[in-house]
């Protein structure tokens, strides 16, 4: 079964994180200084990377998600952040007005769109003329790196193979998304990859339950609960007994300007 966004059990899933330091030094190097007066996180979830693109300076940000749960714990995850706002909107349909905005970020959504066009036409609309737009998600060659003690999501396809034929059916190609921003108004600029600290736990069971809560991980709604638990102790059985893990995901970064 696929994540339902619009259960309120699941609102939080995307709230408990904050946004790694290699992900903040990598958008000021996409941005490499230009002025972002306005910027639109689009399937903002909790609000994780709208608090992000504060912090690199930008002065008002929009939130758009369609999940009305979401957004209400996404507006209180950022109470303390009044140049926030929070709309719910589509990825095709994104509640703003036209040539707005400065910066359109899209993380960790397109996997969830069954095609690209329509989205990315979207964005050209709200963004001002040589405004960015910021892609990051995972490829094939990003999802299927082997596992390891940082790598963690590795080991979900090595013990549940069929983990691989959605991934595969869900995930574009990094030239299938260079052909739809090319053919939806946008100049690709740069293609980058980012391995990003995940979260940093304190121990093997802090992972493990975070893992049983499937925080943040669409894929792990495809696994019922005891499989989800076999899983979570083959995980434990290849962790060293140590203090910390420092969970790291594989990404893939695309930077285009309207043109």
């Amino acid at each position: 079964m696929a994540i339902h966004f619009h259960d309120e059990r699941n609102k939080n899933s995307y709230t408990t994180r904050i946004a790694d330091k290699q992900w903040v030094t990598l958008i000021k190097q996409l941005l490499n200084g230009q002025w972002i007066q306005q910027a639109a996180d689009i399937g903002c979830g909790g609000g994780i990377y709208s608090k992000a693109l504060c912090t690199l300076g930008i002065p008002k940000v929009v939130g758009v998600d369609y999940s009305e749960p979401m957004l209400a714990a996404a507006r209180e995850n950022c109470r303390d952040y009044p140049q926030i706002q929070f709309l719910h909107g589509d990825a095709t349909a994104l509640n703003i007005a036209p040539n707005k905005m400065d910066l359109v970020l899209e993380r960790a959504l397109i996997h969830h769109l069954s095609e690209l066009r329509s989205s990315f036409t979207e964005v050209n609309r709200v963004l001002k003329k040589g405004g960015v737009f910021i892609i990051q998600d995972r490829t094939m060659e990003d999802v299927f790196k082997e596992g390891n003690e940082e790598h963690i999501r590795g080991w979900f396809f090595a013990r549940f193979p069929h983990l691989k034929e959605i991934e595969n059916a869900r995930r574009f190609a990094s030239s299938e998304v260079r052909t739809a921003l090319e053919e939806t108004g946008f100049k690709i600029v740069e293609e980058r990859k980012l391995l990003e600290t995940r979260r940093v736990y304190k121990s093997k069971e802090a992972l493990g339950e975070d893992l049983r809560q499937r925080t943040g991980r669409s894929i792990l709604y495809e696994l019922s609960d005891s499989q989800l638990q076999v899983l979570v102790d083959y995980i434990s059985s290849r962790l060293p007994m140590q203090k910390e893990i420092r969970e790291k995901d594989y990404w893939t970064v695309w930077k285009a300007v309207k043109v």
